[in-house]
């Protein structure tokens, strides 16, 4: 809801601007995307301070992308042990914001990796909170289009099969270092905007709204998605292999699924 209200937000507020809106696309002036970007900050993050600092965050995207539907984005952050959470906004999507990470104590947080759609030529930006409550940002240019339109390329009831559905791939660990985590959860993560080939109607919006992942009883992170994380979602992530217990992962969407599932860490090896 908070995101549907984003986005509506920010069209009245472009409305509000005639006869000269704020437009997305690729022929936009610089102005125009700064304009749109003060209207979103001002939505997300109300009167609060957002400094602009490239050394804090770095965010790996391609300049143009070969599949607008499935761009994948990586956010290496500079001073993990002060970061308490992780805003990636993509200003020219339907609904710009993304995803928000809020870090807990098992979270090893220098990289984050993820693949999201894109729907027009765009800056991208990754806000990073500090423990102290700083706001950070950093953007980059991304060339694609009709990413969040795209079709799955199949039928509704085929991209649902095995709905849920999880899997976790870990690095080796290394005398206690962080471990390095990739999970996939099956869910094609509807976005509202794409036609159905066969009854040519558009499938309603259905995706990952949040995601918790555990180590033991320690948070590793939670997860504010929306429809711009691409379908079957795939997250790279850092945990410290300081707890006990499995690493746990529970999911929910948007029309009350709910998913749970269980990984054992690997055995630390000197």
């Amino acid at each position: 809801m908070k995101r549907l209200l984003l986005a509506l937000s920010l069209t009245l507020s472009a409305a509000a601007l005639a006869p000269v809106p704020v437009r997305a696309g690729a022929t936009d002036s610089d102005e125009e995307r700064a304009a749109r970007w003060t209207e979103i900050k001002k939505t997300i993050f109300g009167d609060r301070a957002v400094e602009v600092n490239d050394a804090a965050v770095k965010i790996d995207a391609p300049v143009r992308a070969l599949d607008a539907s499935l761009v994948p984005i990586g956010l290496t952050l500079a001073d993990k042990d002060n970061v308490k959470g992780l805003y990636f906004i993509i200003d020219d999507n339907p609904s710009p914001y993304a995803a928000h990470f809020t870090f807990g104590p098992a979270a090893d947080p220098g990289e984050i990796k993820m693949r999201v759609r894109v729907n027009n030529y765009t800056n991208v930006h990754a806000v990073v909170e500090t423990k102290d409550g700083k706001l950070v940002e950093t953007a980059k240019f991304v060339k694609a289009s009709g990413g969040c339109s795209a079709p799955m390329g199949m039928s509704d009831e085929e991209a649902m099969k095995g709905m849920g559905d999880m899997r976790m791939k870990f690095s080796d660990g290394q005398g206690g270092k962080p471990v390095e985590a990739t999970l996939m959860v099956r869910h094609p993560n509807f976005s509202g905007m794409q036609m159905n080939q066969v009854t040519r109607d558009y499938t309603p919006a259905r995706y990952v709204d949040k995601l918790d992942v555990t180590h033991g009883d320690q948070l590793v992170f939670h997860l504010d998605g929306d429809i711009s994380i691409a379908s079957n979602p795939v997250i790279h992530f850092g945990i410290k292999p300081d707890g006990k217990g499995p690493v746990t992962v529970a999911a929910t969407d948007n029309q009350g699924g709910r998913w749970e599932h269980k990984f054992e860490l690997p055995s630390a090896s000197n």
